[in-house]
Formats: C-alpha cells, sequence, structure tokens
C-alpha cells in the first residue's frame, strides 16, 4: 500500500504498522491515505473484527510531517487524505487498539482517543503542542478530550500542550494500560485477540451504544480542520514554524 504504513492480517486481527523510523513515524499525506484505506477495507471484510495500531520501536508518531504544514503555510493547498484518514477512524465500525511506545506527539496522541484500548509503555509521552504551534487541536479532540480526561487535563493536555506519562494517561482516562517495552506487541495482540473471540454482533451494538451518534463527532472534526487550515496560513503559526525548524536546524 505504501512503504511507510505495513498492513498484515493475522487471523481476524489487521495490524496497521506505521513505518517510517528515520523521521520518528512523521505522518505524510501518503501515510494517511495508506491508513484510510486500510481501515476501510478491513471494516468491509467480514473475516476481521478488531484493527491494531502500531508505530516502531521508541516512536508511535512524532505527528503531521511537517513539511506538509509548510507547503499550506506558504500557499500551497493539502488533499484530503488527513480528512479521510479522521473520518475512517471516527466512523470505524470495528474496534481499534493501539500499542505505543516512545514518541506520541499530535495526531500520534490524538489518535488514541478513537480507540477502544490502547497500552503504552512506561517511556511514552503524550504530547500536543497545537497552541504552541500557532494552531488547535485535531481529530475531534476538542469533543473527545473533556469528554474522556475532563475539562481541566483535556486542557492541560490541548491548550498548555503538557506531556503526560503513560502513567498520568492512564490514570486520566487516555490509555488502558501501561505494559513493559518487550512486552507491548504480545500484550496489544492478545487484547486484540480477546476482542475478536467476543459474539461479533453483541460486541458491535455494546461498542455502538457506548460511542452513540458519531454526528457531532464529524461535524467537530470538520470544525477543527477549517480552523487547523487557516491557522496553518496565519502569522503566528508561520512564525511559530520557522522559530521550530531554526532550532532543529540548529
Amino acid at each position: 500500500m505504501n512503504e511507510h504504513i505495513l498492513v498484515e492480517k493475522r487471523g481476524a486481527v489487521t495490524i496497521v504498522r506505521m513505518n517510517r523510523p528515520d523521521k520518528k513515524n512523521a505522518i505524510t499525506r501518503a501515510m494517511y491515505a495508506a491508513m484510510a484505506k486500510a481501515l476501510a477495507e478491513s471494516d468491509a471484510d467480514a473475516d476481521v473484527r478488531v484493527r491494531v495500531l502500531f508505530g516502531v520501536p521508541g516512536a508511535f508518531s512524532s505527528g503531521n510531517d511537517l513539511a506538509d504544514f509548510m507547503a499550506i503555510a506558504t500557499g500551497g493547498e493539502g488533499g484530503t487524505e488527513v480528512y479521510d484518514f479522521l473520518l475512517a477512524l471516527a466512523s470505524a465500525g470495528k474496534p481499534i487498539v493501539s500499542g505505543v511506545d516512545g514518541i506520541a506527539v499530535g495526531i500520534g496522541t490524538t489518535i488514541n482517543l478513537h480507540c477502544d484500548l490502547t497500552l503504552a509503555t512506561p517511556r511514552t509521552e503524550f504530547r500536543t503542542p497545537f497552541v504552541d504551534l500557532g494552531l488547535v487541536p485535531e481529530a475531534g479532540s476538542s469533543l473527545l478530550a473533556p469528554a474522556v480526561l475532563g475539562r481541566q487535563n483535556a486542557f492541560a493536555l490541548l491548550g498548555l500542550g503538557e506531556g503526560f506519562s503513560a502513567e498520568r494517561a492512564k490514570a486520566a482516562g487516555l490509555i488502558y494500560d501501561v505494559v513493559a517495552e518487550e512486552e507491548l506487541e504480545a500484550a496489544t495482540l492478545a487484547a486484540a485477540d480477546a476482542i475478536a473471540r467476543k459474539p461479533p454482533e453483541a460486541l458491535r451494538i455494546a461498542r455502538d451504544l457506548m460511542l452513540g451518534s458519531r454526528e457531532a463527532l464529524v461535524a467537530r472534526i470538520k470544525e477543527e480542520g477549517a480552523q487547523f487550515r487557516a491557522r496553518l496560513k496565519s502569522d503566528e503559526a508561520r512564525e511559530a514554524f520557522m522559530a521550530f525548524m531554526n532550532r532543529k536546524k540548529g
């Protein structure tokens, strides 16, 4: 599908692995498109009952690829790949489990708000520096985070941009459990296998009851997206990106 997105089917489980270690799994438009396709195809596959998202050791994802941000900030136009992926998450008809190790920045954090179970390692830190970059929350996180974490934890994460350790994330309800680095993949797949063994129709109904209507979430993703794109072209964002890029060069 894409050299940086590896998709594997193991029985009733589809594994989607971000595999761009040299860029700490910064997600490009092509990667978003590949993941959206994998989620849509596995939703439509009657043999698949659960999906698993992984990164690479030490990096779940460092967030959106900054080159794509810079292209829009300097007058370019993006495609629909990000929105397609977020819509696939928001409308997912089957459970999603994630195993997170190390860096989890921006979408690397907010993607987990859409997951039914997330396991992380002790060295994982969840961080969303949207405001620091002159941007706004995305992926429906401005709706989901207050509901999941409570308003003050959500503000600390999304507004202040504070880093949440794995233990803090577990205490706040962002993730399900913390496991050792060497156990992450096995423990995550074991959780997925346990889900896959449940009566599928009963599980679907139970999950739908817990999630409720997705309309408000989809509407919020659209609203955030419009604000995000506008902010990318703002003076604040351009200055923040240039300062960030200069720090990286230094």
